[in-house]
């Protein structure tokens, strides 16, 4: 019986799989897995829009995100802002000047983080159509 490369492919995700629960036994029943901690806030869409509007334009305000992200009111984007700022992929910068001076940008692994989330979007998009038919 002759192997084919799904076969192949199927096999090295299955290795994948193995190899990942492994390394993140030491996770399971802990508040300690750095795999949900980071994605678990990084992908609703409202944090998907902020990570991608700061690696687009460096640094924002609040205002200015918040004029970058369609509908989504100051009380969500404070606590989306809170969320990625907890998960180390943001930092909020805050000036001593009246008013408060606030600004927001990627820290080196939210950037890491948002190249990765653009190449996943993407692909998403390229295989959305086959998904149609």
């Amino acid at each position: 019986m002759e192997v084919s490369i799904t076969d192949n492919q199927k096999n090295r995700l299955k290795k994948k799989i193995e190899k990942f629960y492994k390394d993140t036994k030491h996770c399971r029943g802990t508040s300690e897995c750095p795999v949900k901690n980071i994605l678990a806030p990084s992908v609703d869409k409202w944090s998907l829009f902020c990570l991608y509007n700061l690696a687009y334009n460096d640094v924002l305000r609040f205002n200015q995100i918040q004029k970058y992200t369609p509908d989504i009111s100051s009380r969500m984007l404070s606590v989306t802002l809170k969320k990625l700022e907890k998960a180390y992929l943001i930092e909020r910068k805050v000036y001593a000047a009246v008013p408060p001076k606030v600004e927001y940008k990627l820290t080196d692994f939210g950037y890491q983080f948002s190249t990765k989330l653009i190449e996943l979007n993407q692909w998403i998009f390229e295989k959305s159509t086959e998904l149609k038919h």
